[in-house]
């Protein structure tokens, strides 16, 4: 059998391909952008949801459910239901908030916000763009950040066994 140019280079992309997949490396997630309507937005989410998730706001400090959960399982944006946080990730802050210290790769979009006056990192589902919190620089390790999460911008998503 004599090999074209093309032959080869399917072969070749084939070979990496199946040399990624068996060596248990993960090929990067496209995620779709979700993008609805101010009113497709209201009917989608409660009212105190649109404030947190589509105007930036904040809910309360020590009011969320998902401050005292302590199961395995996945923290999901309430907007889209992209996963965002891993559980083994979780851990109390002090702060009156679900906090985490790493996102899931490439999940969350930030931005600088000045609506206290001073410099903060306001974070984002990168899927539908809905405010999840701020990320500040005081967090354990292994990263020493602090994702401080809005309760009413996630759901949680036990493990099943």
């Amino acid at each position: 059998m004599t090999w074209t140019k093309r032959d080869f280079l399917k072969f070749t992309a084939g070979a990496v391909a199946f040399a990624f997949a068996g060596a248990g490396c993960a090929v990067a997630e496209t995620i779709s952008k979700l993008v609805l309507s101010e009113e497709e937005w209201r009917k989608k989410l409660s009212e105190e949801q649109y404030y947190i998730l589509r105007e930036e706001g904040t809910e309360r400090a020590y009011t969320s459910a998902l401050n005292n959960e302590k199961r395995d399982g996945t923290y999901h944006c309430a907007g889209c239901d992209l996963a965002l946080f891993e559980s083994d990730t979780k851990y109390d802050s002090g702060t009156g908030w679900p906090s985490f210290y790493d996102v899931i790769p490439d999940r969350v979009g930030t931005k600088t916000d000045y609506k206290i006056f001073f410099p903060r990192t306001e974070y984002h589902c990168t899927r539908c763009g809905g405010h999840q919190g701020h990320v500040f620089e005081d967090g354990p390790e292994p990263t020493g950040l602090r994702y401080c999460n809005n309760g009413l911008a996630l759901t949680f998503k036990p493990k099943t066994a």
